[in-house]
């Protein structure tokens, strides 16, 4: 194809004969080299995506941590696949009962707590509630912060200094704090108001992470080509920084999921969280007040919580070395 250019007074040069092929060229030329520009985006984040699951899979700690997530996602979604046992009622003639894992009823491996409720079935139907604690949170903080901070990232301005003060405000109230005062105001507290207490609250860090990587994005040649050739601040968003200012939230969100199941255990320790419901929380508060004469009633509810945690905790580190080129 000749090479067609305009000098500033808008005159075809001597390369092109007429105007006339000049301006019916330039259209075709404007939209191959924005397709192009959408291309190498899109294979750029599909590259880093696939990069990232071909060595997820070869990491051992990513295997193990995403084999107990499934199985924890399991146990929450159908708790009747695992215990027939209905964790409410309690039987005194089981007064303490220590564990019996040799015993053919799954009721008595883990052993009974000070009302006789057996802790295997108390566990299983505990997983339900930190599971969707820490997933919703998560959904929350996510979608609050990464909004907040994509706006602030990518507008900059006096936008970007009232989001980023108003992230300040937040950041400085403890989330244990807040979220201990805002409960107080709720009578029947369930998972969903524990959630949104805490997502009221959490959501400072996303936002501190997507606009970094929102202000390091939009500087990137193709987000400045689609701009040249007038593409909109909303397509440019969704279809050029968003994908491309994912990864590190992800990584975040990840880590923080296990923080806000702790979190949520925590709340119910303290008797300010779920309410006529089963948490891990609550039955390791009630199993310290057993602690020297049987141990066994707080060792259960503690151990699958921290291992729920730990788990993810290991996913998310093992996400953010796969998508960290500098860390393989």
């Amino acid at each position: 194809m000749p090479e067609l250019n305009e000098n500033p007074s808008g005159t075809a040069s001597a390369v092109a004969p007429a105007p006339e092929p000049a301006a019916a060229n330039a259209a075709p030329a404007e939209g191959t080299a924005q397709k192009a520009g959408k291309k190498a985006a899109k294979e750029a984040t599909s590259s880093l995506w696939t990069n990232a699951w071909r060595d997820l899979r070869r990491r051992p700690v990513f295997v193990l941590s995403a084999v107990i997530i499934v199985l924890l996602l399991a146990i929450s979604a159908f708790p009747g696949w695992f215990t027939d046992t209905d964790p409410k009622p309690g039987d005194l003639t089981h007064f303490l009962q220590t564990p019996n894992l040799g015993h053919a009823f799954e009721a008595d491996w883990f052993g009974y707590d000070a009302q006789g409720r057996s802790i295997y079935a108390r566990v299983i139907y505990g997983a339900r509630a930190s599971i969707i604690v820490g997933v919703v949170t998560t959904l929350i903080v996510t979608v609050l912060g990464g909004f907040v901070g994509m706006m602030a990232g990518y507008f900059g301005g006096w936008l970007d200094a009232v989001l980023s003060r108003l992230t300040d405000i937040f950041s400085g109230v403890p989330i244990l704090l807040g979220s201990l005062v805002i409960l107080q105001a709720f009578t029947g507290r369930t998972a969903w108001t524990v959630s949104a207490a805490i997502g009221v609250l959490g959501w400072t860090q996303i936002t501190r992470v997507m606009r970094g990587a929102v202000i390091t994005c939009k500087q990137a040649d193709y987000v400045q080509a689609a701009r040249a050739l007038g593409a909109g601040s909303g397509r440019i968003l969704l279809r050029h920084v968003l994908p491309n200012s994912l990864a590190p939230v992800i990584v975040v969100a990840t880590i923080s999921l296990g923080m806000y199941i702790s979190l949520e255990a925590t709340l119910s320790y303290l008797g300010i969280g779920i309410q006529n419901g089963i948490s891990w929380g609550g039955d390791i508060s009630d199993g310290s007040e057993q602690i020297r004469n049987a141990l066994h009633v707080l060792l259960f509810p503690a151990g699958f919580l921290s291992v729920t945690v730990l788990a993810f905790i290991m996913l998310g580190d093992a996400v953010r070395d796969a998508l960290d080129p500098k860390l393989r």
